[in-house]
């Protein structure tokens, strides 16, 4: 476990700090899981987990573990599952490369295209405060609500490439994650996407996840970007997770946050060598933690936070559960206060701050323009020669934005 401070992040304040009491418990096919390779996950409301694995779905009450394949449960479409989803009647919806499956407790039934699904291709499940429940595929997104099948493409405004995840903020709205147009906000009549040109470190968004502020924590393939309540940019976190050079930006794969208000990141990089954990955000700074902590393996999938604030991880190597690592100090919270002046800035630009940090400036394709690791308060940086645009510049654990004009 590394408590990290070379991060980009959002002005939000938490109380409290990591305590060290946390536990590993990993599971494999040895434990029960019908394979090694997990590629999601999804708790119910008894906090029993259901796997989506390469051969079939497991379910783990804690203590027993129940496989279902196509060669033991009828109407189950197939074994390589892609997405799980839990919803609130205590169905399990599960998709597939071949369609989708629910599962009512008894048995298990089969929808596709026939039925009116936009694309076999599922690559995420997801149900809304309505009951409604969105399927992000190969094509698009398609809608059910218990009756009526309703699917959106690229005809509706969506990008190419299809959705491949949904979540819904506080209004109700989806926000759709793309592998190659950002994340699209859907209000029930417009899809708006927001991009690079909106300031998201990336187009490549493998999940958003809405706080219980309604910020939106967007996962992309350079970090995360935080868009706040009004659908504004706030910040970028691009350094959770310390990985070995050049590897420096963390491509997010899942995100989720805990009772407590922490968010937690999985992160996993195959460049020159494979590299993956998660980490925690406790409002101030990141504490990442991998296999020399524990974790069962490097190459991340998805996560999922359970009742009792139990931290899931689905890996191709196995499922850890991380448990304690939640729990706070009350009473410990700290504000990061940096000025940076004059802003926009033509030659020289000041950057004042009420602690002693690491300072770091960053262009908003995630490349670092400046450093100062001896930064003491107060600093004057010439940037006459720098190009006109939007930089961030990063002190300890507060970013502010930057105009070079």
């Amino acid at each position: 476990m590394k408590p990290i401070l070379k991060t980009i992040t959002v002005g939000l304040v938490f109380s409290g700090l990591v305590s060290n009491a946390q536990t590993f418990t990993n599971y494999t096919t040895l434990e029960g899981l019908s394979h090694n390779n997990v590629t999601c996950l999804a708790a119910d409301a008894s906090n029993n987990i259901w796997f989506g694995t390469q051969e079939g779905v497991s379910f783990f009450d804690g203590s027993n573990w129940t496989v279902h394949t196509t060669s033991t449960d009828a109407g189950l479409v197939h074994n390589t599952i892609s997405a799980i989803c839990v919803v609130s009647n205590g169905d399990i919806w599960i998709g597939s490369d071949y369609g989708a499956s629910k599962y009512d407790g008894t048995s298990w039934s089969t929808y596709t295209t026939t039925e009116g699904l936009g694309d076999n291709r599922v690559n995420h499940i997801a149900q809304d405060a309505t009951g409604t429940i969105w399927f992000g595929d190969y094509d698009g997104v398609t809608k059910f609500d218990g009756t009526t099948w309703t699917s959106y493409t690229t005809a509706d405004g969506l990008p190419f490439g299809g959705v491949v995840h949904t979540d819904f903020d506080l209004n109700g709205d989806k926000w759709f994650s793309t592998d190659l147009g950002g994340t699209i906000h859907y209000d029930g009549t417009t899809f708006t996407a927001y991009t690079t040109t909106n300031d998201l470190l990336a187009n490549g968004i493998r999940s958003v996840f809405v706080d219980n502020q309604d910020n939106k924590w967007v996962a992309t393939t350079k970090g995360i970007t935080v868009l706040d309540n009004a659908n504004q940019w706030a910040a970028n976190h691009t350094m959770m997770y310390i990985m070995p050079a050049p590897d420096t930006l963390n491509p997010v794969e899942d995100l989720a946050m805990d009772s407590q208000g922490h968010i937690w990141a999985g992160i996993y990089v195959d460049y020159l060598v494979t590299v993956g954990g998660i980490a925690m955000y406790n409002g101030t700074s990141w504490t990442d933690y991998d296999m020399t902590d524990g974790l069962v393996g490097p190459v991340i999938r998805k996560l999922i936070v359970d009742g009792q604030d139990n931290v899931w991880i689905a890996t191709s190597t196995g499922v850890s559960k991380l448990s304690g690592a939640t729990s706070i100090e009350e009473g410990l919270s700290v504000k990061i206060e940096v000025s940076v002046y004059p802003n926009p800035a033509k030659s020289i630009v000041n950057i004042k701050a009420n602690i002693k940090a690491p300072l770091f400036v960053y262009n908003l394709i995630g490349e670092m323009v400046y450093s100062n690791e001896s930064f003491n308060e107060s600093t004057s940086i010439d940037v006459s020669d720098w190009n006109k645009g939007i930089y961030l510049v990063q002190v300890g654990a507060t970013t502010k934005k930057l105009i070079i004009d």
